[in-house]
Protein backbone atom coordinates (compact mmCIF):
# COMPACT_ATOMS: atom_id res chain seq x y z
CA UNK A 1 0.00 0.00 0.00
CA UNK A 2 1.16 3.50 -0.80
CA UNK A 3 0.37 6.00 1.54
CA UNK A 4 0.70 9.96 2.13
CA UNK A 5 1.36 11.40 5.76
CA UNK A 6 0.87 15.33 6.07
CA UNK A 7 2.82 16.36 8.63
CA UNK A 8 0.95 19.51 10.24
CA UNK A 9 3.65 20.81 12.93
CA UNK A 10 6.07 22.67 13.08
CA UNK A 11 7.87 21.33 15.70
CA UNK A 12 10.43 18.42 14.68
CA UNK A 13 10.96 16.30 17.50
CA UNK A 14 6.98 17.22 18.88
CA UNK A 15 3.80 14.70 19.88
CA UNK A 16 2.99 14.53 15.99
CA UNK A 17 6.00 13.48 14.55
CA UNK A 18 6.36 10.97 17.62
CA UNK A 19 2.74 9.51 15.85
CA UNK A 20 4.28 9.50 12.69
CA UNK A 21 7.83 7.86 13.07
CA UNK A 22 6.03 4.89 15.17
CA UNK A 23 2.73 4.90 12.52
CA UNK A 24 6.03 4.78 9.78
CA UNK A 25 8.34 2.08 12.35
CA UNK A 26 4.83 -0.17 11.37
CA UNK A 27 4.47 0.68 7.48
CA UNK A 28 8.32 -0.77 6.90
CA UNK A 29 7.38 -3.65 9.28
CA UNK A 30 4.76 -4.47 7.00
CA UNK A 31 6.38 -3.84 3.59
CA UNK A 32 4.39 -0.75 2.97
CA UNK A 33 5.66 2.37 1.05
CA UNK A 34 4.98 5.72 2.36
CA UNK A 35 5.88 9.69 2.18
CA UNK A 36 5.88 12.16 4.41
CA UNK A 37 5.20 16.21 3.83
CA UNK A 38 5.93 18.41 6.51
CA UNK A 39 3.76 21.38 4.95
CA UNK A 40 4.99 23.73 7.82
CA UNK A 41 8.26 23.61 6.11
CA UNK A 42 6.92 23.94 2.46
CA UNK A 43 5.67 26.90 0.47
CA UNK A 44 1.67 25.99 0.30
CA UNK A 45 -0.10 29.62 -0.13
CA UNK A 46 -3.56 29.29 0.84
CA UNK A 47 -6.74 28.75 -1.26
CA UNK A 48 -7.74 31.97 -3.90
CA UNK A 49 -11.19 30.89 -4.48
CA UNK A 50 -10.48 31.40 -8.20
CA UNK A 51 -11.93 28.69 -9.63
CA UNK A 52 -9.05 28.62 -12.25
CA UNK A 53 -8.66 24.89 -11.49
CA UNK A 54 -12.42 23.65 -12.18
CA UNK A 55 -12.62 25.91 -15.21
CA UNK A 56 -9.39 26.59 -17.56
CA UNK A 57 -6.88 24.80 -15.09
CA UNK A 58 -9.17 21.35 -15.52
CA UNK A 59 -8.04 19.75 -12.14
CA UNK A 60 -5.02 21.97 -11.79
CA UNK A 61 -4.73 24.83 -9.09
CA UNK A 62 -3.31 28.34 -11.14
CA UNK A 63 -1.05 28.88 -7.88
CA UNK A 64 2.35 27.22 -8.75
CA UNK A 65 4.69 26.25 -5.13
CA UNK A 66 4.65 23.53 -3.30
CA UNK A 67 1.34 22.15 -3.51
CA UNK A 68 2.58 20.50 -6.78
CA UNK A 69 4.46 17.95 -5.11
CA UNK A 70 1.51 16.94 -2.75
CA UNK A 71 -0.74 16.66 -5.49
CA UNK A 72 1.74 14.78 -7.61
CA UNK A 73 1.62 12.38 -4.31
CA UNK A 74 -1.56 12.14 -4.14
CA UNK A 75 -2.19 10.47 -7.79
CA UNK A 76 -0.13 7.28 -6.26
CA UNK A 77 -1.53 7.21 -2.50
CA UNK A 78 -4.14 4.79 -1.42
CA UNK A 79 -4.21 5.83 2.16
CA UNK A 80 -3.73 9.82 3.47
CA UNK A 81 -2.74 10.23 6.78
CA UNK A 82 -3.70 13.78 8.25
CA UNK A 83 -1.61 14.70 11.50
CA UNK A 84 -1.23 17.98 13.23
CA UNK A 85 -1.45 19.46 16.50
CA UNK A 86 -4.57 21.26 17.32
CA UNK A 87 -4.23 24.82 17.10
CA UNK A 88 -7.41 26.85 18.19
CA UNK A 89 -9.82 24.11 17.92
CA UNK A 90 -8.75 22.82 14.39
CA UNK A 91 -5.75 21.28 12.74
CA UNK A 92 -2.76 23.88 12.01
CA UNK A 93 -3.19 26.56 9.62
CA UNK A 94 -0.48 25.40 7.23
CA UNK A 95 -2.30 22.17 7.51
CA UNK A 96 -5.78 24.33 6.62
CA UNK A 97 -3.75 25.99 3.79
CA UNK A 98 -2.81 22.26 2.57
CA UNK A 99 -6.24 20.60 2.83
CA UNK A 100 -8.01 24.13 1.49
CA UNK A 101 -5.75 23.11 -1.93
CA UNK A 102 -7.31 19.68 -2.06
CA UNK A 103 -10.16 21.67 -3.72
CA UNK A 104 -8.31 21.63 -7.35
CA UNK A 105 -7.64 17.79 -7.15
CA UNK A 106 -9.75 16.05 -5.21
CA UNK A 107 -13.28 17.76 -6.06
CA UNK A 108 -15.80 16.57 -7.15
CA UNK A 109 -13.54 13.18 -7.59
CA UNK A 110 -10.49 12.07 -5.97
CA UNK A 111 -7.81 9.99 -7.36
CA UNK A 112 -8.86 6.71 -7.85
CA UNK A 113 -6.18 4.55 -5.87
CA UNK A 114 -6.84 7.20 -3.18
CA UNK A 115 -9.40 5.00 -0.68
CA UNK A 116 -8.34 5.16 2.68
CA UNK A 117 -7.68 8.04 5.35
CA UNK A 118 -6.40 7.89 8.97
CA UNK A 119 -5.86 11.41 11.25
CA UNK A 120 -3.69 12.08 14.08
CA UNK A 121 -4.14 14.91 16.63
CA UNK A 122 -2.14 15.71 19.59
CA UNK A 123 -3.12 18.58 21.86
CA UNK A 124 -2.54 20.12 25.14
CA UNK A 125 -5.86 19.39 26.25
CA UNK A 126 -8.18 16.07 25.91
CA UNK A 127 -11.30 17.69 25.00
CA UNK A 128 -9.91 20.38 21.72
CA UNK A 129 -10.87 17.45 18.87
CA UNK A 130 -13.76 18.66 17.85
CA UNK A 131 -13.19 21.28 15.09
CA UNK A 132 -10.57 18.79 13.23
CA UNK A 133 -13.20 15.83 13.82
CA UNK A 134 -15.52 17.76 11.98
CA UNK A 135 -13.31 18.47 8.89
CA UNK A 136 -12.38 15.02 8.89
CA UNK A 137 -15.61 13.66 8.78
CA UNK A 138 -17.21 16.06 6.39
CA UNK A 139 -14.38 16.19 3.95
CA UNK A 140 -12.80 13.26 3.79
CA UNK A 141 -15.11 10.31 5.31
CA UNK A 142 -18.40 11.89 3.81
CA UNK A 143 -17.72 13.69 0.88
CA UNK A 144 -15.04 12.20 -0.75
CA UNK A 145 -16.07 8.41 0.34
CA UNK A 146 -13.06 7.35 1.62
CA UNK A 147 -12.90 4.49 4.67
CA UNK A 148 -12.18 5.38 7.92
CA UNK A 149 -9.27 3.64 9.31
CA UNK A 150 -9.39 5.49 12.09
CA UNK A 151 -8.50 8.40 14.48
CA UNK A 152 -5.78 8.57 17.10
CA UNK A 153 -5.21 11.42 19.87
CA UNK A 154 -3.12 11.89 22.40
CA UNK A 155 -2.97 14.66 25.27
CA UNK A 156 0.04 16.31 26.74
CA UNK A 157 3.08 18.35 26.03
CA UNK A 158 6.10 17.31 24.34
CA UNK A 159 7.35 15.22 24.98
CA UNK A 160 3.91 13.68 25.70
CA UNK A 161 3.01 10.72 23.61
CA UNK A 162 2.94 7.52 26.01
CA UNK A 163 4.95 4.14 25.23
CA UNK A 164 1.67 2.43 24.58
CA UNK A 165 -0.27 4.99 22.32
CA UNK A 166 2.87 4.50 20.12
CA UNK A 167 2.80 1.18 19.95
CA UNK A 168 -1.03 1.21 19.14
CA UNK A 169 0.02 3.35 16.51
CA UNK A 170 3.20 1.39 15.46
CA UNK A 171 0.63 -1.54 15.26
CA UNK A 172 -1.52 -0.04 12.81
CA UNK A 173 0.50 0.61 10.69
CA UNK A 174 1.51 -3.10 10.66
CA UNK A 175 -1.79 -4.25 10.70
CA UNK A 176 -3.29 -2.25 7.39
Amino acid sequence: MKVLILNGSPRPKGNTKQMIRAFCEGLEKAGHEWNEINVCRMNIHGCLACEYCHGKGGGNCVQKDDMQIVYELLKTAEMLVIASPIYYHGVSGQMKCCIDRFYAMLYPNKPERLSKVAMFLSSGDPDMYEGALFSYKGDFLDYLKLEDMGVFTTQGYDPGVSGEKLEEIRKFGEKL
